[in-house]
C-alpha cells in the first residue's frame, strides 16, 4: 500500500495530538505517585515515578487530619445548587436575548459581553462589602445566590449562540398555537439545548468544585469549609505533608475526572453546535 501524503500529515498529527495529551497526563501521573510516597522519596535525586514502597497511609491520613466527609458534602451542596442557578438563569437571559424583541437589547449584551473583560479582583471588595451588609458572611449564600442571577456573561453568550442555531419557525409556530413565551423557552428551547446546558453545567461543576478563593473569603468556620479550602490543611508556615497533600488532591479530582469522563461529548456538541450567529 503506497504511502500517501495525507497518511503521512495524519500520521504528524496524531504524533502531536500524543505528545501534547501526554504534556497534560504528567501532572496527574506525578501526584498520583506523590500520593503514595513516604517523605524520603518525594525529595529523591533523581526523581522516582514509581515508588520503591508504597505508602497508602497517605489516603488514611487525609480523614484523619480534616473532616473529609463534611467538606465532601459541603463541596456537593455547594455544587449542586451553583449548577442549578447557573444553568436555569443563564438559559433564561439567554432566551430573552435570542428571541424576544425589546429596545436596547443589542446594546445591553455587549454591555453583558463586556462584564467578562472585568478581572475578579476589580469587584471583590465591592462585592465582599455587599455581601457583609447583607449579612451572608460565614454561608453558602455567596457561593450560591449569584449563580441564580444571570449565571455568567460567557454562559449567556454560549447558550445565545445556541439558540440562535435553533431554526425560528419552531418558536413562530408555538406562538401561533397559543404557547406562552415561558412555555416556549421550558417546553420547546430547553430540551433542544440540552448539549449546551450540559455543557455549562460541567463547567459550573467543575469551576466550582474547584473554587478556592470564595470559600477562603466568605467562610470562616471550619465547619463549612469545602474540599478545596480542605486542602491548605496539610500546609504548614514551615511544612507540607506533601504525601497527604497529593493524596487528597487525588480524591478530590475523582469526581472531575468521572464527570468529565462520562459527559464529555456534551462538552464537544455544546462547543461544536454553538457557532458564532447574528
Amino acid at each position: 500500500m503506497p504511502i500517501t501524503r495525507k497518511m503521512v500529515s495524519r500520521t504528524l498529527l496524531y504524533a502531536v495530538l500524543v505528545l501534547f495529551g501526554m504534556a497534560f497526563l504528567v501532572p496527574f501521573l506525578w501526584i498520583l505517585s506523590t500520593s503514595l510516597k513516604g517523605s524520603e522519596q518525594i525529595f529523591s535525586v533523581p526523581p522516582q515515578w514509581i515508588p520503591s514502597s508504597l505508602h497508602p497511609e497517605n489516603y488514611l491520613s487525609v480523614f484523619e487530619r480534616m473532616p473529609f466527609l463534611v467538606y465532601l458534602r459541603n463541596s456537593v451542596v455547594v455544587t449542586l445548587l451553583s449548577m442549578l442557578g447557573t444553568v436555569l438563569s443563564s438559559s433564561l437571559v439567554a432566551y430573552a436575548f435570542a428571541y424576544l424583541r425589546w429596545p436596547g437589547r443589542n446594546a445591553l449584551f455587549i454591555v453583558v459581553l463586556a462584564t467578562m473583560m472585568l478581572p475578579m479582583q476589580v469587584t471583590m471588595i465591592p462585592v465582599f462589602v455587599l455581601f457583609k451588609e447583607f449579612g451572608w458572611l460565614n454561608t453558602f449564600k455567596p457561593l450560591v445566590v449569584p449563580a441564580f442571577f444571570g449565571g455568567g456573561a460567557f454562559n449567556i453568550f454560549l447558550l445565545r449562540q445556541f439558540y440562535l442555531g435553533i431554526p425560528r419557525e419552531i418558536a413562530e409556530a408555538a406562538r401561533i398555537d397559543g404557547c406562552s413565551e415561558f412555555r416556549i423557552y421550558w417546553n420547546i428551547m430547553l430540551p433542544l439545548a440540552k448539549p449546551a446546558l450540559a455543557t455549562i453545567a460541567i463547567m459550573t461543576f467543575m469551576f466550582s468544585w474547584n473554587d478556592f478563593l470564595g470559600p477562603l473569603i466568605y467562610l470562616s468556620d471550619k465547619a463549612k469549609g469545602t474540599l478545596a479550602l480542605g486542602l491548605s490543611m496539610f500546609v504548614g508556615q514551615h511544612q507540607t505533608e506533601w504525601g497527604a497533600l497529593m493524596a487528597a488532591s487525588i480524591l478530590m479530582m475523582l469526581p472531575m475526572i468521572l464527570v468529565f469522563f462520562f459527559f464529555q461529548k456534551y462538552i464537544i456538541q455544546g462547543f461544536t453546535m454553538s457557532g458564532i450567529k447574528g
